[in-house]
């Protein structure tokens, strides 16, 4: 079975919990995090083979992150480490439908040290997906790298996934740079976004079908998450709509991520790599399956606080699938 290597931030979620009472200081909890690494623990929780290859500080954070991930079953043979900057924080507080606000401490980070130096050839070896989001996309050096990483995977012989999941505050002034991530999006073959990340790379002038078809030049597979509400996919060849589980949500943190998690390792479960996505986009119930999966993993995510904490096992991600409706 080939690897499925998830690159880029590992970081700490501090979870704000309510506060009781008046004068009472603000406690947080401490969950592990950080959007990559999410999706390569929902990868290894729903039974793939995955290694999460970036950068954490020497302090007590990135030895919990780091331990985190091998309880997981992650592999973590291609991870660096540094006493040169510290692990990110984030400080994450919810409202009463789980929607989420952060507040980051990054840069400086250990994250955005991780070099195109510090890859290992080896992980690139046996290669099947390699995955990657915009937060590391936000400094000059750690994107170049990432761009690096994303050519090396294609040179290799594997899939490019890409999942927007913009975070505005994380670029300096708050103002992601659309080109760079532009830059990205034509190396990927699989595009995940969210429907406001989509209005964002509109930029106010283009429709969205004229976007989407952008990204498709690139890209074989366009998918526009937006919620509770359904999912729309779009091919070269064809385009959809999936509804989602209606579910309760207490904490909509890694939700992304379990979903990218469960398309990524549906895609290693059925051996689809690079030579059969095509074939496998061709086959529309194939493709909606996979999606549903990933959508049942979603789901499940919500219902649980934390980010790593929160992702299903595979047998979860059924026991959601089996109560969907199909349309």
């Amino acid at each position: 079975m080939s690897t499925i290597v998830c690159f880029g931030e590992a970081l700490i979620d501090f979870l704000a919990a309510p506060i009781e009472g008046d004068g009472q200081g603000r406690v947080f909890r401490q969950f592990a995090g950080g959007a990559p690494a999410n999706a390569a623990v929902a990868i290894a929780r729903l039974g793939g083979t995955c290694e999460f290859v970036g950068m954490l500080g020497k302090d007590m954070f990135g030895d919990f992150l780091l331990d985190s991930l091998r309880a997981a079953g992650v592999g973590t043979h291609y991870v660096r480490t540094t006493d040169q900057a510290k692990t990110a924080l984030a400080f994450v507080s919810l409202d009463v439908r789980g929607e989420r606000s952060f507040s980051f401490h990054r840069p400086p980070a250990a994250d955005l040290l991780f070099a195109q130096d510090d890859f290992d050839d080896d992980c690139f070896r046996d290669l099947g997906i390699f995955h990657v989001c915009s937060n590391s996309l936000t400094d000059a050096n750690i994107a170049e790298t990432t761009i690096t990483g994303m050519k090396r995977a294609h040179a290799a012989g594997a899939l490019t996934s890409f999942d927007v999941n913009l975070r505005p505050s994380l670029w300096p002034a708050g103002k992601p740079l659309i080109d760079r991530i532009w830059q990205a999006l034509a190396l990927a073959d699989m595009v995940k976004l969210a429907r406001e990340e989509l209005e964002f790379l509109q930029q106010g002038s283009a429709t969205a079908d004229a976007t989407i078809a952008r990204l498709l030049h690139d890209a074989r597979l366009v998918l526009v998450t937006d919620g509770a509400a359904p999912i729309r996919w779009h091919t070269r060849n064809g385009s959809g709509t999936l509804p989602t589980q209606q579910v309760v949500a207490v904490d909509t943190t890694a939700a992304g991520d379990a979903f990218i998690g469960g398309l990524l390792c549906g895609l290693q479960r059925d051996g689809v790599n690079a030579t059969r996505f095509d074939g496998f986009l061709a086959d529309t119930a194939a493709l909606e399956h996979a999606l549903r999966y990933a959508a049942a993993c979603g789901a499940f995510a919500v219902t649980r606080h934390g980010a790593f904490a929160a992702l299903p096992t595979h047998e979860e991600a059924l026991a959601v699938l089996a109560t969907m409706r199909l349309p």
